[in-house]
């Protein structure tokens, strides 16, 4: 399937470009006039079609002409003001206007100017002035200048649109409508895999199976992003009648993420199991586990074919199969029985996960609310600084290129224009696969000009093959987007125009310049951002134990405090530190420590999976505060209890995480030694009362292995649970709410027990820094 894709994107590229060359090569002189700038229309074809489905070539048209009123309007304006006169077309000058028109387009946020407008924007703005400056003949017909622009682009634009129509039309809508179905069956799958791995007899068959889960997981992501990408495209193809609305995909939809959170807790607790077959998993248990998942799985599945959200519900049998086999739950787990425990609370919350009520105006109340604060936000330092960082790039690009060669001086900007990425990336790595693209292409046009020269129609064909190829090499990790896009770029130069020159001098011309525009982009990045990437990961794994810390403190039946805030902003730190480790994994090391990218990736996988738990529990949670608040008044006694074990718990584990966040908020990691002295790390704990002797630090690295700790501690808080709840619910008629309590008291327990373990698998993680800061500390 993704080849086919990469492929089909590959032909309508080659298409779109091809009817760009044979309009400026072969059209009638009149068109070649007004479409002076055939490097702009193949630069538009590529930017705007690159795997587009239709709606999003459409969208692309709209961007095409938000970013030429952009620029063409002040430049008309502005060369309307000056005149031709010589005397006001300087180096200065032209630097000044490409700085300052630099400055304004990408000054507004993203949701009110897109990306891709941007870009466009920019390269109209470098050909707008510096060709002006450069060219005598266009300062004749200087108000002229910009219409040729602007229908160069819109050759580009209509290039696109045409290519996206033959042979037939690729629609957003359709490819919503076959990955939304892929992704239900793609969650079906797992939930079978993880249903049939519970009820292995070994433990390897059993693995088998969730890896597999895992692998689906990791396609599922790739189909959430298709789907993403898609929707914008869809709203341009046809209206919001009936049939469009069934396949109307948010992937910001609650239902969506608490979904993906339950498998993955199912996941979670299928590799904590020790031992299969699993005792306490009977033939009834399994058959009615059986109900469930072919439940949710069924409901999962008629979501696709459900046009209007109607209610779904399941053969009577099914619902009664899986009462009886949740209410046969009336006792509190031993330890090692808590993850299968927690495994049928996940399960549980699949079945209450409401799949006919849409969430349809979340996105809407998103996109109001950040539209409404666009402005406010627009002066903000980080913006104005990504403005002066684009603007301050461009002007230099275009005076040192103007430095090296007056004719062709534009081509050191027009790469950093085109390719313009707001926020940090892999700055070297990106100028390196850049660079190399543009060798590639560039070096590939000036031999098919060389083996081709007295046939120009043959020499533009074999563009055609390149153009299939660099699309391929854009999915390929080694060169992306950036360095496929620059290869194209590299060869369309030389192989879809005439009259530049000798292809041999320009080829040697374009590279330097292209050079020149990276090194001024290169530099303009450390300027204003001369933080490493491996110390903004640093300071984001800082600020990630912080709120770790906040969420381990929400853990409370009495208190009011929030834990499903604290965790939406963990999640989101998260990903931020996976794109600061991304990005320090890519970066060179010069003379500092190389970036320890696996010690991060521990320390990121340790976070993911207490994200995870934390929002589990953050349900748990939640049905207990309820239900306990429906009991008799005697409840507050006993929950002050529970609270109790709960609490010294949150103490021994926060006030560890704690000293890890300010562990890593120092300078350097080889403090750490004396850091935990300090603080007492080690100190000597009541493990059989689950109490610190002195400031409440859980003493997780004493001679009892992990396994002892979490038996204790957690079998203390099971204990408590036990007595709790057979002194609230002891009447006959309360049978299945005692169930559902015991059942969220065991799912709370497996969250505590994984806290541990994953606490103690941080702080290895982080003494591995260390070691790698200061490997003399280990002798």
């Amino acid at each position: 399937m993704l080849h086919q894709a990469c492929l089909a994107s590959a032909f309508r590229t080659s298409l779109a470009c091809t009817i760009v060359g044979l309009t400026t090569l072969f059209g009638p002189t009149p068109i070649n006039d007004i479409i002076a700038f055939p490097a702009l229309s193949y630069l538009t074809a590529i930017l705007i079609i690159r795997d587009a489905t239709l709606g999003e070539t459409l969208r692309g048209c709209w961007l095409a002409l938000c970013a030429t009123i952009q620029s063409t309007v002040p430049a008309m304006l502005s060369f309307w003001c000056i005149g031709p006169a010589a005397k006001f077309f300087s180096e200065g000058t032209t630097v000044f206007a490409v700085a300052l028109a630099a400055f304004v387009v990408v000054l507004p946020a993203e949701s009110t100017t897109h990306l891709m407008a941007k870009r466009l924007a920019l390269g109209q703005i470098v050909v707008l002035y510096v060709v002006a400056y450069v060219r005598e003949e266009v300062r004749r017909e200087l108000l002229m200048h910009p219409l040729r622009v602007a229908a160069s682009t819109a050759l580009g634009v209509l290039a696109c649109v045409l290519a996206m129509l033959f042979p037939y039309p690729r629609l957003a809508y359709h490819q919503v409508k076959k990955n939304y179905r892929l992704l239900t069956n793609n969650t079906s799958k797992r939930l079978k895999l993880l249903m049939k791995a519970i009820c292995e007899q070994k433990k390897d068959l059993a693995l088998t199976s969730i890896s597999h889960a895992k692998s689906l997981a990791t396609s599922r992501n790739k189909l959430l992003q298709i789907l993403t990408n898609h929707q914008n495209g869809m709203r341009w193809e046809i209206p919001p009648i009936k049939s469009f609305k069934s396949y109307h995909f948010n992937p910001e939809d609650q239902r969506l993420q608490d979904i993906d959170t339950t498998i993955k807790g199912m996941e979670l607790a299928l590799t904590s199991i020790i031992s299969f077959p699993v005792s306490i998993l009977n033939e009834d248990m399994k058959h009615g586990l059986n109900s469930l998942v072919k439940h949710v799985s069924l409901t999962i599945k008629q979501t696709t074919h459900n046009s209007h959200g109607a209610s779904l519900t399941a053969p009577e049998h099914s619902e009664k199969n899986i009462t009886n086999f949740l209410q046969s739950l009336q006792t509190i787990p031993t330890t090692q029985d808590l993850p299968f425990y927690f495994y049928l609370f996940c399960a549980k919350i699949l079945q209450r996960i409401s799949y006919a009520e849409a969430s349809t105006s979340i996105q809407e109340k998103e996109e109001n609310s950040i539209e409404s604060q666009n402005w406010a936000k627009l002066l903000t330092s980080p913006k104005l600084m990504e403005s002066m960082k684009c603007s301050l790039t461009l002007g230099l690009a275009v005076l040192l290129g103007l430095l090296y060669s007056k004719e062709n001086g534009f081509w050191a900007a027009i790469p950093v224009a085109v390719t313009f990425c707001p926020g940090r990336e892999a700055t070297f790595r990106v100028a390196n696969i850049k660079a190399q693209g543009t060798v590639l292409g560039t070096v590939y046009g000036a031999l098919c000009c060389f083996v081709f020269e007295k046939f120009l129609s043959l020499r533009f064909m074999f563009l055609i093959p390149w153009l299939i190829f660099t699309t391929v090499l854009q999915q390929s990790k080694m060169y992306g987007a950036a360095g496929g896009m620059s290869a194209q770029i590299g060869a369309i130069l030389i192989l879809g125009r005439k009259n530049f020159g000798p292809p041999s001098e320009f080829a040697i011309a374009r590279i330097i310049e292209t050079f020149i525009g990276l090194t001024c982009s290169v530099l303009v990045h450390l300027l204003f951002m001369p933080k490493r990437a491996s110390t903004c990961a640093k300071s984001e794994l800082s600020f990630c134990l912080g709120t770790l810390v906040e969420s381990i403190n929400s853990l409370s039946l009495a208190s009011k405090s929030d834990l499903e805030e604290s965790h939406g902003k963990l999640k989101i730190q998260i990903m931020e530190l996976k794109k600061f480790v991304v990005e320090a994994e890519l970066e060179p090391c010069f003379w500092f420590l190389p970036f320890h990218g696996a010690c991060y990736n521990k320390l990121m996988g340790s976070l993911s999976i207490l994200d995870n738990t934390l929002q589990v529990g953050a349900y748990a949670l939640k049905f207990l505060k309820h239900e306990f608040r429906r009991s008799e008044a005697s409840w507050r006694e006993h929950v002050s209890v529970l609270e109790g074990e709960i609490g010294y718990f949150k103490e021994h584990v926060s006030s560890k995480v704690k000293v890890f966040e300010q562990i890593t908020r120092m300078k350097s990691f080889g403090f750490l030694e004396k850091e935990l002295e300090k603080n007492s790390i080690t100190c000597n704990c009541d493990i059989e009362m689950g109490r610190s002797a002195k400031s409440g630090i859980c003493m997780f690295s004493s001679g009892l292995g992990h396994g002892d700790v979490a038996e204790e501690v957690i079998g203390s808080y099971l204990q408590c649970s036990r007595n709790v709840v057979d002194e609230l619910y002891g009447g006959e008629g309360e049978k299945e709410v005692m169930s559902d309590v015991y059942l969220c008291l065991s799912a709370l327990g497996f969250c505590l027990s994984i806290l541990l373990r994953e606490t103690m698998e941080i702080e290895e993680a982080i003494r591995e820094l260390v070691q790698w800061e200061n490997p003399s500390k280990g002798d």
